[in-house]
């Protein structure tokens, strides 16, 4: 079982060892994105490379960060207990390709609705 501890380093636990595993992003990536309904209704399910499944939504969250060296779209997905899979970048277009405009805190967002919540994929002036 991987874990991560409050420092932020990853352990992969087992019953009889535990042993500190390094990860250069996110220990996980999800792979592909099954999507039920439309609207608010929508349900985004994402499957990770190891065949895990999550549907996003408040407890499991989507969030993007940008490339300071690059500008890009960093998207990640909270896959369990403070672990995340990085959404991979043909799944990040599907997403993007069923983005709804919305207003938030006064401001024009694009972004994805799942399981009732708005999860902002950028601003729609291009500034993140």
């Amino acid at each position: 079982m991987l874990t991560r501890d409050h420092f932020g380093d990853f352990w992969l636990v087992t019953p009889h060892e535990k042993g500190r595993v390094v990860v250069d992003d996110a220990p996980f990536v999800a792979v592909e994105v099954e999507v039920r309904n439309a609207g608010r209704a929508r349900e985004l399910t994402f499957r990770t490379n190891i065949d895990e499944k999550v549907a996003a939504g408040e407890a499991h969250p989507i969030r993007i960060e940008v490339a300071p060296a690059t500008g890009e779209p960093r998207p990640y997905v909270v896959v369990r207990d403070g672990l995340e899979a990085r959404i991979e970048r043909s799944v990040y277009y599907d997403l993007v390709d069923l983005g709804d405009e919305e207003v938030v805190d006064g401001e024009k967002k694009f972004g994805i609705w799942s399981k009732g919540v708005f999860f902002s994929l950028g601003r729609l002036d291009g500034t993140g």
